[in-house]
């Protein structure tokens, strides 16, 4: 069991919906039930794959909604985005059920964003639910063994159920499971999906631009299909928890670029198996956008778990200065740049001159723990 660092009795809140988003296979059902193992509160637990259930939270009635959660404190759903009417429903429980908890998981943000936005204005707290973080590892390993272990996890990826495995060829073989039966299946599934190979290809392209500025109009050229199709799978794939984006910080037009957007994935393991490649870093010519990606999505992990309020940007003029992430939080600009080896690199000039209440760091093998933990240097 990997300890996490989610505590959700630092967002659970009387009559207020909880909602842990993340993608399917990160640990949101394994969270949900650990906490319940340890909680005095009297609960009950379904899932949107119930069907009765799913049908009769569906109809919204406060009658039933009553006797579903009649002699407990704790109502948990698992899946809720399966449930038609789910914001309703959960509006109805938090604003007439006295004293009563709400858990809710939903492992794609479509249906349960659009469904709970408006409904559970003021009435929600959001937790994402992220794989398995570095600062979470080494609860059980050492600072030492966690930096030996850095080529696996730039290659397999950070899944729960991966990292804990032995064998190379095991951990290939639950990646490439999680992708098919799991992310895939659920973008797949989407009833707005038509060509499911498109989406497929588009995520290879995305896989082998890493660290670069995207086009969406090359992606559109590439994949055969109009701009508006790819810029909707693209924010598809946003919200089923695959990739992010982080787009230019500009605020001198003349010379930055901020026009277009930078993706990442959300584990190496998912980019490794879409382009069907775990060969060792020694013989690979990608190094640098596995580093890059794994201490982006390593970072956002860190932050959002100590609850951080952070902008993520990257920085580039158009004389090719660039700056791999820059944050934004407290007032001050953050600059990192990350680098695989050991090479020193300073602040681009024109960053220093027109940013000079910023900071820049170069964060490499060497340092990278403190930048993806709370440990100090």
């Amino acid at each position: 069991m990997i300890k996490r660092s989610v505590d959700l009795n630092k967002y659970l809140e009387k009559n207020k919906v909880l909602i842990i988003y993340g993608a399917r296979q990160v640990g949101k059902t394994t969270l949900v039930k650990e906490y319940l193992s340890k909680t005095d509160m009297k609960y009950s637990f379904y899932t949107g794959d119930d069907m009765q259930f799913a049908k009769d939270l569906s109809k919204c009635d406060l009658y039933l909604i009553k006797k579903i959660v009649s002699g407990i404190e704790l109502l948990v759903i698992d899946e809720a985005q399966k449930i038609e009417n789910i914001g309703r429903a959960l509006k109805l429980i938090v604003d007439n059920i006295e004293n009563i908890y709400v858990i809710v998981t939903g492992s794609s943000s479509f249906d349960l964003t659009n469904s709970t936005s408006e409904p559970l204005t003021g009435r929600k707290n959001l937790i994402t639910l992220y794989p398995t973080s570095i600062e979470e590892l080494l609860n059980d390993n050492s600072e030492y063994d966690i930096s030996r272990r850095v080529e696996e996890f730039l290659i397999y990826g950070m899944y729960p159920n991966v990292v804990s495995l032995e064998s190379s060829e095991e951990k290939e073989n639950r990646i490439n499971e999680i992708r098919d039966s799991y992310l895939i299946k659920d973008i797949l599934e989407f009833n707005k999906v038509k060509k499911s190979q498109i989406v497929i290809d588009l995520l290879k392209l995305l896989a082998f631009q890493i660290g670069s500025e995207v086009s969406t109009v090359e992606l559109s050229k590439n994949l055969g299909v109009d701009n508006k199709t790819v810029k909707r799978y693209l924010d598809l794939l946003e919200k089923s928890f695959v990739i992010f984006s982080l787009g230019g910080f500009s605020r001198n037009l003349r010379k930055e670029i901020n026009k277009m957007e930078k993706y990442y994935f959300y584990d190496n393991g998912i980019r490794n198996s879409l382009i069907k490649n775990f060969n060792n870093l020694d013989t690979r010519n990608d190094v640098g956008q596995l580093w890059e990606n794994f201490l982006m999505v390593e970072r956002m992990k860190k932050n959002s778990y100590n609850r951080l309020s952070v902008s993520y940007y990257f920085w580039r003029t158009y004389n090719q200065k660039e700056i791999d992430l820059i944050e934004e939080r407290g007032g001050k600009l953050h600059g990192y740049e990350f680098k695989w080896g050991n090479q020193k690199t300073k602040a681009p000039k024109e960053w220093v001159e027109e940013y000079d209440n910023s900071d820049f760091k170069v964060v490499n093998r060497e340092n990278f723990l403190s930048f993806v933990t709370n440990r100090e240097d």
